[in-house]
């Protein structure tokens, strides 16, 4: 059984590479860096299929009405310059979006921002951003981890 950390790996992947190459690939299957695919590694449970679940999240991170091009955010431009890391720039934005739409609840807001601000920096300066960063992001904040894991997990997150 994979931990929840494994599977966000798994999940985070799957959405890094269909947002980069779409179509191009099989969406089962990881692009190595020499540009092969190699299947998931390690046994994941039945119902747990990143390639749905990155789908979903995609979603998630398409409820953000943020417009990255018009909103004047010294977060976005700092990412975007390297003078902030993506972390921190996912946690005062999703902080402030949060505040303005109360009905949404931090760790959503806080998904939906991250994945977004990630869309963004791909579609603007795709060398900027590595999987890894949203990896570490989602894992690391122990809100949103609870959060997900109290939904039933990743396979369960929007059911």
């Amino acid at each position: 059984m994979t931990t929840f950390e494994e599977q966000t790996e798994h999940v985070v992947n799957a959405l890094y590479y269909d947002l980069l190459h779409g179509d191009e690939i099989d969406n089962r299957c990881l692009q190595t860096d020499s540009g092969g695919p190699v299947p998931f590694a390690g046994e994941l449970p039945s119902d747990f299929d990143p390639v749905i679940i990155a789908s979903r999240l995609r979603q998630i991170g398409d409820q953000c009405n943020m417009d990255f091009e018009r909103v004047s955010s010294q977060a976005l431009a700092e990412v975007l310059t390297g003078k902030m890391e993506f972390g921190a720039a996912v946690d005062s934005l999703s902080r402030s979006w949060s505040d303005q739409n109360p009905e949404m609840v931090y760790e959503r807001a806080f998904l939906s921002v991250s994945v977004k601000l990630m869309m963004h920096i791909l579609k603007k300066v795709p060398s900027m951003f590595h999987p890894s960063q949203l990896i570490t992001v989602i894992n690391g904040n122990a809100q949103v981890k609870n959060y997900i894991e109290a939904h039933g997990g990743w396979e369960n997150l929007d059911d």
